[in-house]
């Protein structure tokens, strides 16, 4: 009877390193289906608004930042002449005739040096903060999401700040990762160490309302859409949905911290402004509509990019969890000696 209970494993039982298999999959193909279309919207904003030779700039689809190199003899470039595009199919042709498919991923490899440890943490994080949250808040375990989203999120964006500035840099004056002592020390000896995490304010206000209210929505929507369709366990489509619908929500009420976001990294921006007087500038120059700019595009990214992620990595972890139960009754199974 003893040795029954010692070799039990709960039904929802995973261990870390398969979250972290499972977070990490669904980073490299979410990055995979998100990345063709973010580069050509990246074309297409360049051909209207053509952005400074040697610099970059920032953008995010919900779940990683992707830094884009403007034209400068680097052949990580995004791109290296605007092109003439009348829209987004003629932009997909287009570049895959005259550029070849493979151009549709360019500056893949570099996002993923980012996206997939940030995403690891992030995620693993959260499932192990939610589960002890859950058990200790008792009656208030519905709030466990919230909480677990906004904490797991701070030690992201804590522990990749310095990787991301480090890589704008290196990206933006044409450095090879070889160098990348060298730009550590400049920066230290310049600027000191909080020099590694410019940024890390902006970024935080964004991302932890962000995570917050997408983690407490995809669990609401969920349980329900679960209870809708009768199903104990939540399906490929179920997670799809909840993700798509829960990532459109946080993005449009964190878009603000966004624009400011962006602005603030941008390379021809002086970096000594405060995110209020940012934000005061914005409104003083487009009004309260400025705060919102880039609306449909960034919804158009964030809504597919957290359902692909969500889903694969909850289909990563239904795998495992059936691979512990099958392993746990193959070890029942067998006699003891």
């Amino acid at each position: 009877m003893s040795s029954q209970k010692s070799s039990s494993v709960p039904r929802e039982y995973i261990t870390p390193v398969q979250q972290m298999i499972a977070s990490c999959s669904g980073a490299i193909i979410t990055s995979l289906f998100v990345t063709p279309l973010d580069v050509v919207k990246t074309r297409l904003q360049v051909q209207r608004n053509p952005f400074p030779k040697g610099k970059c700039f920032v953008y995010c689809n919900g779940l990683m930042d992707h830094v884009c190199v403007c034209e400068n003899g680097n052949s990580k470039a995004w791109y290296k002449k605007p092109g003439h595009f009348s829209g987004t199919l003629d932009a997909f042709i287009k570049i895959i005739r005259m550029e070849g498919i493979r151009s549709l991923w360019s500056g893949l490899p570099p996002t993923l040096v980012m996206a997939v440890p940030a995403t690891v943490i992030y995620f693993t994080c959260y499932d192990q903060l939610c589960a002890v949250l859950k058990l200790r808040m008792g009656d208030r375990s519905d709030y466990a999401p919230l909480l677990a989203g906004a904490i797991a999120r701070v030690g992201s964006v804590t522990v990749i700040s310095p990787l991301e500035l480090i890589r704008t840099k290196m990206q933006s004056e044409k450095q090879s990762y070889r160098e990348l002592s060298a730009v550590i020390q400049s920066a230290l000896h310049s600027e000191g160490w909080r020099s590694l995490w410019r940024g890390w304010g902006p970024t935080l206000l964004r991302d932890v309302p962000f995570s917050a209210m997408y983690w407490f929505n995809y669990e609401k929507g969920k349980a329900w859409l679960c209870q809708y369709y009768n199903s104990t366990d939540p399906t490929f489509a179920i997670t799809f949905t909840a993700g798509a619908l829960s990532g459109s929500f946080a993005s449009v009420v964190t878009l603000p911290f966004d624009v400011v976001k962006t602005k603030r990294q941008n390379m021809t921006l002086m970096f000594s402004s405060s995110t209020y007087h940012l934000m005061k500038r914005i409104v003083a120059e487009n009004g309260v509509s400025g705060l919102f700019a880039g609306f449909l595009p960034r919804l158009i990214k964030v809504a597919p990019a957290c359902a692909i992620m969500i889903s694969t990595y909850e289909f990563g972890k239904a795998f495992f969890r059936r691979y512990n139960q099958k392993k746990q009754r193959v070890t029942q199974l067998q006699p003891s000696t």
